[in-house]
């Protein structure tokens, strides 16, 4: 079984509000983390890269120590902090983005961001370096509580938009609070996605379903200590158990309303 930590990133920054905070990391704590990936041997790949590895496309194979970091909504500190740290350190990323959340979105805006976004010049910009732009929905609600013809609707105009704005192909995606479903999976399928990224805070590996992804998130209270366990494959889940009993009760919660919403009608 081949294993690959995928790590997952929101904010970037010394002053995030109070929507952000508990996700986001600061600068320094990025250029620490990157660092010791660097040093230790990791080679990083986009998710693309990753998963064509996997199914053995185009007969490439996997480094022996390969990493993938994610950024997922599109924060507009992607471009401003984290950006340059990637580059010094020749790292290359995927950005999930939410398309109605884009600075300039216009007569596209949706959803309600919950903090200063990239543009679409800004994200064609990094796309340009060498990042992958990846879909995340277009206005970010969780998706296995939609109806099935609002999920398609979230799902295609997302990525439809992405490949408009970015001028490349569109592959894979995150679900947005990395809640998904069976049905879920299967709209995504269909929307055209061969990747999709959940949470789960678990080390990846390739015997996992390409369209439930799991990924360790990386936030203000991941001490670099714990960051070199996780991504090491040393305790995980130790370090992550309260999140993952958060996300598994949780799940029986969305489960439960959605079957209620199923026999009212709502869905």
């Amino acid at each position: 079984m081949i294993r690959v930590p995928i790590l997952m990133y929101h904010s970037v920054t010394d002053a995030p509000n109070d929507e952000t905070k508990p996700h986001a990391v600061r600068p320094s704590d990025l250029e620490e983390q990157l660092a010791y990936l660097a040093e230790s041997g990791f080679t990083p790949l986009t998710l693309g890269d990753l998963v064509a590895r996997f199914n053995k496309n185009n007969g490439l194979s996997l480094p022996d120590k390969p990493i993938v970091v994610t950024f997922d909504d599109g924060y507009a500190d992607f471009h401003s902090r984290a950006l340059p740290l990637l580059e010094r350190h020749n790292f290359p990323a995927t950005v999930f983005l939410t398309s109605g959340w884009v600075s300039d979105a216009g007569r596209d805006a949706a959803g309600r961001p919950l903090d200063d976004m990239l543009s679409w010049g800004q994200a064609r910009e990094a796309a340009q370096t060498g990042v992958e732009i990846g879909g995340h929905s277009h206005s970010h609600p969780q998706l296995d509580q939609l109806r099935t013809e609002d999920l398609r609707q979230e799902l295609r105009r997302n990525k439809g938009l992405l490949e408009e704005k970015i001028g490349t192909p569109v592959a894979t995606m995150a679900y947005p609070y990395g809640y998904s479903s069976a049905r879920v999976r299967r709209e995504v399928r269909k929307a055209g996605y061969f990747a999709a990224c959940a949470v789960s805070n678990t080390i990846a590996a390739d015997r996992h379903d390409m369209l439930a992804i799991p990924r360790l998130t990386v936030g203000k209270n991941t001490t670099i200590n714990m960051f070199k366990r996780a991504v090491e494959g040393n305790a995980v889940p130790l370090i992550y158990m309260r999140e993952r009993i958060l996300t598994k009760g949780y799940a029986v919660v969305r489960r439960t309303r959605y079957g209620l919403q199923r026999v009212r009608g709502n869905v």
